[in-house]
């Protein structure tokens, strides 16, 4: 999007030479190249801080954040699309495994959210407010009328149709949308380049943004459940943290029972955990005790596990596979 916009600009300012075509052409090089870049900087990189053990764990998140900011600077250097680069070494650090990625996660949300605000608060300067006249508060909501009601159906349909996502999730990826600053941040393209009636153009799309992340943020659990994809009141999946014990080639898991999971009154030996794993201890209601065989754990119980390093995805999926199916559910080998 941001490639696209910006050769768009290029091209009515007359600053490219060249058929639509050529431009496209060039986007999708561009485009193709971030994407590599970002995927040999994110399969590194995860390899890289899964084998490492960092001093503490707050080294974690501000190391995934480096090899972010790495593919960045590469995409820069080599001419090509550091956004796609970005964007694709996140993905791959994300389904990595990596130790304490919960704290990861949390993290970068938290960057994420302080990055957003003052986005918002940055070109929230920039817009015009004597500018906001009737006609502009118009077209703004008549325009997201039309990308929400027909546009962004049909892009989520041509997009979701091919992988046989079901037609409620498909609904619900309609009228949720992805409403933030980046809008906004694409309008700021034209605008920097002094494009003609480009300062409407920011005005407008800020006006859209603000209006319709306004009324249908609120919204978005009504809809969940009126579709049927949440009751409102659905078990959260377990909640897995990881950190390495590098001298024995082992990991330390921390396990959060949710409310509702199937791993309520399952016994400790009920968990069929594979050689040498052993749940330490665990915590209920803040109150720590090594566990017998006999033991049954509790919603809500925080349970201290140690598993050999080549044991800890099967011990995780086996959590997972417990907590959604019950004591009964199959035991299924690495792929």
């Amino acid at each position: 999007m941001v490639l696209l916009v910006t050769a768009a600009t290029a091209w009515a300012l007359g600053e490219t030479t060249g058929s639509p075509a050529v431009i496209l052409g060039m986007v999708v090089l561009e485009l193709l190249g971030g994407l590599a870049v970002g995927l040999v900087i994110g399969w590194i990189g995860a390899r890289l801080l899964k084998r490492i053990a960092l001093p503490a764990s707050g080294l974690y998140p501000l190391g995934a954040m480096g090899w972010a900011l790495l593919a960045d600077g590469a995409g820069a250097l080599l001419h090509v699309s550091g956004f796609a680069a970005v964007y694709i070494c996140a993905v791959v650090l994300g389904n990595s495994d990596l130790p304490h990625r919960n704290a990861t996660k949390s993290f970068a949300e938290g960057v994420g959210w302080v990055a957003q605000i003052g986005l918002f608060v940055m070109l929230g300067l920039l817009a015009h407010p004597e500018r906001f006249s009737s006609r502009v508060i118009i077209t703004g909501v008549l325009a997201g009328l039309f990308l929400t009601v027909i546009a962004r159906p049909l892009s989520v349909w041509a997009s979701a149709v091919w992988f046989r996502v079901p037609w409620r999730d498909q609904a619900f990826l309609s009228w949720a949308g992805l409403r933030g600053a980046v809008p906004i941040i694409m309008a700021t393209v034209p605008l920097a380049s002094a494009l003609p009636q480009a300062k409407d153009l920011f005005d407008l799309v800020f006006v859209f943004v603000v209006v319709y992340t306004t009324l249908q943020a609120p919204t978005l659990g009504w809809m969940a459940r009126k579709l049927g994809l949440t009751t409102g009141d659905d078990a959260l999946d377990i909640e897995v943290e990881v950190a390495p014990l590098d001298k024995i080639q082992a990991d330390f898991m921390q396990i959060k029972v949710p409310a509702g999971s199937q791993l309520h009154g399952v016994t400790v030996f009920e968990l069929r955990l594979p050689p040498s794993t052993v749940v330490s201890l665990i915590i209920r209601n803040g109150t720590p005790f090594a566990p017998g065989a006999k033991d049954v754990i509790r919603s809500g119980d925080e349970l201290l596990v140690v598993v050999p390093s080549r044991y800890r995805y099967r011990v995780e999926s086996r959590f997972k596979q417990i907590g959604r199916g019950g004591r009964l559910s199959k035991w299924h080998e690495d792929r």
